[in-house]
Protein backbone atom coordinates (compact mmCIF):
# COMPACT_ATOMS: atom_id res chain seq x y z
CA UNK A 1 0.00 0.00 0.00
CA UNK A 2 1.38 3.44 -1.05
CA UNK A 3 2.01 6.11 1.95
CA UNK A 4 -0.40 9.11 1.93
CA UNK A 5 3.56 11.14 0.71
CA UNK A 6 3.51 8.88 -2.18
CA UNK A 7 0.28 9.35 -3.32
CA UNK A 8 0.40 13.43 -2.91
CA UNK A 9 3.81 12.84 -4.65
CA UNK A 10 2.02 10.92 -7.79
CA UNK A 11 -0.71 14.19 -7.42
CA UNK A 12 1.90 16.30 -8.13
CA UNK A 13 3.62 14.29 -10.85
CA UNK A 14 0.47 13.95 -12.93
CA UNK A 15 -0.57 18.11 -12.14
CA UNK A 16 2.55 18.72 -14.20
CA UNK A 17 2.54 16.38 -16.46
CA UNK A 18 -0.94 17.95 -17.38
CA UNK A 19 0.69 22.20 -17.28
CA UNK A 20 3.54 20.55 -19.52
CA UNK A 21 0.95 20.10 -22.08
CA UNK A 22 -1.88 22.97 -21.56
CA UNK A 23 0.46 25.03 -21.40
CA UNK A 24 -0.03 24.74 -26.07
CA UNK A 25 -2.99 26.67 -24.89
CA UNK A 26 -7.05 25.71 -25.31
CA UNK A 27 -7.01 25.90 -28.92
CA UNK A 28 -4.42 23.52 -29.57
CA UNK A 29 -6.05 21.26 -26.85
CA UNK A 30 -9.22 21.09 -28.56
CA UNK A 31 -7.54 20.29 -31.85
CA UNK A 32 -6.08 17.54 -30.54
CA UNK A 33 -7.89 14.66 -29.37
CA UNK A 34 -4.52 12.87 -27.76
CA UNK A 35 -3.95 15.90 -25.59
CA UNK A 36 -7.55 15.88 -24.37
CA UNK A 37 -7.32 12.20 -23.45
CA UNK A 38 -3.83 12.66 -21.70
CA UNK A 39 -5.33 15.72 -19.49
CA UNK A 40 -8.31 13.35 -18.65
CA UNK A 41 -6.43 10.21 -17.72
CA UNK A 42 -4.07 12.29 -15.55
CA UNK A 43 -7.33 14.34 -13.17
CA UNK A 44 -8.25 10.65 -13.17
CA UNK A 45 -5.21 9.73 -11.07
CA UNK A 46 -5.13 13.02 -8.98
CA UNK A 47 -8.44 11.91 -8.52
CA UNK A 48 -7.92 8.43 -7.66
CA UNK A 49 -4.50 8.99 -5.55
CA UNK A 50 -6.53 11.49 -3.48
CA UNK A 51 -9.79 9.01 -3.02
CA UNK A 52 -6.83 6.36 -1.84
CA UNK A 53 -5.77 8.82 0.67
CA UNK A 54 -8.97 8.04 3.10
CA UNK A 55 -11.55 10.18 4.98
CA UNK A 56 -9.24 10.27 7.98
CA UNK A 57 -6.48 11.94 5.92
CA UNK A 58 -8.89 14.17 4.43
CA UNK A 59 -10.61 14.84 7.84
CA UNK A 60 -6.84 16.08 9.05
CA UNK A 61 -6.15 18.11 5.87
CA UNK A 62 -9.82 19.33 5.68
CA UNK A 63 -8.08 22.75 4.05
CA UNK A 64 -7.77 20.44 0.50
CA UNK A 65 -10.78 20.39 -1.29
CA UNK A 66 -10.61 16.38 -1.75
CA UNK A 67 -14.53 15.90 -1.70
CA UNK A 68 -14.28 18.07 -5.09
CA UNK A 69 -11.19 16.54 -6.23
CA UNK A 70 -12.69 13.05 -5.93
CA UNK A 71 -15.81 14.53 -7.48
CA UNK A 72 -14.29 14.63 -10.56
CA UNK A 73 -13.10 11.43 -11.03
CA UNK A 74 -16.49 10.45 -11.06
CA UNK A 75 -17.39 12.60 -13.51
CA UNK A 76 -15.10 11.66 -15.93
CA UNK A 77 -15.32 8.08 -15.31
CA UNK A 78 -18.95 8.29 -15.55
CA UNK A 79 -20.25 10.71 -17.43
CA UNK A 80 -17.54 10.31 -20.12
CA UNK A 81 -19.23 11.34 -23.21
CA UNK A 82 -21.31 13.97 -21.25
CA UNK A 83 -17.98 15.64 -20.47
CA UNK A 84 -17.78 19.76 -20.77
CA UNK A 85 -14.30 20.29 -22.35
CA UNK A 86 -15.09 23.87 -20.60
CA UNK A 87 -14.89 22.41 -17.25
CA UNK A 88 -12.26 20.10 -17.92
CA UNK A 89 -9.93 23.17 -19.36
CA UNK A 90 -11.03 25.18 -16.24
CA UNK A 91 -9.76 22.44 -13.91
CA UNK A 92 -6.79 21.91 -15.50
CA UNK A 93 -5.88 25.73 -16.08
CA UNK A 94 -7.21 27.37 -12.89
CA UNK A 95 -8.03 24.73 -10.12
CA UNK A 96 -4.96 22.18 -10.28
CA UNK A 97 -2.75 25.04 -10.14
CA UNK A 98 -4.12 25.82 -6.62
CA UNK A 99 -3.75 22.47 -5.76
CA UNK A 100 -0.39 22.17 -6.71
CA UNK A 101 0.25 24.37 -4.18
CA UNK A 102 -1.73 23.08 -1.71
CA UNK A 103 -0.30 19.64 -2.28
CA UNK A 104 3.19 20.90 -2.00
CA UNK A 105 2.51 22.62 1.31
CA UNK A 106 0.43 19.75 2.35
CA UNK A 107 3.78 17.51 1.70
CA UNK A 108 6.30 20.49 3.19
CA UNK A 109 4.45 20.22 6.57
CA UNK A 110 4.02 16.07 6.58
CA UNK A 111 8.29 16.08 5.86
CA UNK A 112 8.61 18.14 9.44
CA UNK A 113 6.75 15.55 10.97
CA UNK A 114 8.39 13.08 12.85
CA UNK A 115 7.58 9.65 11.52
CA UNK A 116 5.51 7.48 13.70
Amino acid sequence: MRAPKERLRDMLEAIAKIQRYTARGREASEQDELLQVWVLYHIQLIAEAAARLGKGFHDAHSHIPWAQVVAMRNILVHEYFGLDWDEVWRTAEQDLPRLSEQIEELLRQLEREPEG
